[in-house]
């Protein structure tokens, strides 16, 4: 789901505030007027005033900042739009902003912002529980039951097309899997002998996997395999690997707390599209110019017959 502006939300943001400052400035009174017990004033430039609330605008504004003090970030902040101040006033005596392409980007500006704020409204309304959890059970049952092999590995590598390093590899493989067979711990012997480097420091454990995660000819067998069996020597493009499986089950789903962040991303995007889908089929919008899809001929009905030439 789409959205034109949406994910360029920042980069506009940037050109819209720095336009629409110039503009109060322009009316020559202070950038708000609001009660100044919550809202108190920071600081002064040129007599203008700049307030916490600049302040919070200018944070969204400058993006990631380094890692700071709280003071630090304040007298930055401070000075990021103290900057933008005084630049705009420059910009104002020169009288850019009577001229009509500023009036015109200006305005572009207003309407960008009125759309991103309205689509974060629709987007925030639309993050209640009810729908949150009614998007989570449905993935749940769209899951359905999914298998999960828990298994570790010992690799001993050899390049693909190399039979004579492929078999050297193979003998390595299957002298490990006598040591298997005679109850040495698998785990044991993986850190000693594996050439996987993640298998050194863990015993060859590769967690829980679903089939389509595993390269075919390695996930075959490890899910052929019971708990506690141990395979024979598999062949894979990496080189030849005994399997042992610790434990198989149905995948569990994720908890609905682990996966909220997706949701509440999930219900937001698709709130913002269902309202610009619902305001295009509701508007009348006009193209007064054609492009090239539009002077190619339209395609023939099934079964329609060629138009003669006279």
């Amino acid at each position: 789901m789409t959205i034109p502006f949406l994910a360029r939300r920042a980069g506009f943001l940037a050109a819209a505030l720095s336009l629409l400052l110039t503009a109060l400035l322009a009316a020559g009174g202070p950038l708000h007027a609001q009660d100044a017990a919550k809202d108190p004033m920071v600081a002064k430039v040129n007599g203008v005033e700049i307030h916490e609330s600049d302040l919070a605008i200018a944070e969204e504004e400058a993006g990631q900042l380094p890692p700071m003090s709280a003071d630090a970030k304040k007298d930055y902040l401070v000075q990021f739009t103290a900057d933008m101040i005084l630049v705009a006033q420059a910009a104002e005596a020169k009288k850019i902003g009577d001229s009509a392409d500023f009036k015109k980007r200006l305005e572009f500006a207003r309407k960008k912002l009125l759309m991103a704020d309205l689509l974060n409204q629709v987007g925030k309304a639309a993050q209640t529980d009810a729908e949150m959890h009614k998007v989570y059970d449905d993935a749940v049952k769209q899951m359905g039951e999914q298998r999960e092999v828990h298994a570790r590995h010992i690799l001993i590598r050899a390049a693909a097309g190399d039979e004579k390093a492929s078999e050297a590899a193979k003998k390595k493989i299957e002298a490990i899997i006598a040591r298997l067979k005679k109850g040495e711990d698998f785990a044991t012997v993986a850190k000693e002998t594996t050439e996987d480097p993640s298998g050194k420091a863990n015993g060859g454990d590769l967690g829980y996997f679903t089939q389509d995660q595993m390269v075919p000819e390695f996930a075959k067998v490890a899910f052929e395999l019971k708990k506690g069996e141990i395979s024979g020597p598999v062949k894979t493009q990496f080189g030849w690997h005994v399997i042992k499986v610790e434990d198989n089950r149905i995948k569990p789903a994720p908890k609905f707390d682990e996966v909220k962040a997706q949701i509440e991303n999930y219900v937001t995007r698709k709130a913002q599209a269902e309202l610009v889908t619902k305001l295009r089929a509701e508007a009348k919008i006009e193209k007064f110019y054609k492009t090239a899809d539009d002077k190619k001929p339209a395609p023939a009905a099934p079964g329609a017959q060629p138009e003669q030439k006279k």
